[in-house]
């Protein structure tokens, strides 16, 4: 018989909680020191916006057209008209 007191208000017994393995511990988060070492791509320097645009079916039938990528070839053309 398990002992309520240990249960908790939640309901859920410390006791069932899944064994510590070494994969569940690649996963956590890793410290230099005090430091967190994040994981995943580093922070941009000069990061994109999100927008909302709106633009004709047929300019972006054109660019879809294209696949994966599109928003990029979006951002491209738009770069070139720009000058920059």
């Amino acid at each position: 018989m398990k002992n309520e007191k240990s249960i908790g208000a939640n309901g859920i017994d410390p006791d069932d909680a899944p064994k510590l393995t070494q994969s569940w511990a690649d996963g956590a988060d890793a410290f230099v020191g005090e430091t967190l070492v994040r994981r995943g791509r580093p922070k941009l320097a000069h990061p994109k916006r999100h927008v909302s645009l709106r633009l004709d079916p047929d300019v972006l039938d054109h660019f879809q057209a294209g696949g994966e990528g599109w928003q990029t070839r979006v951002n491209d053309a738009l770069r070139k008209a720009a000058g920059l």
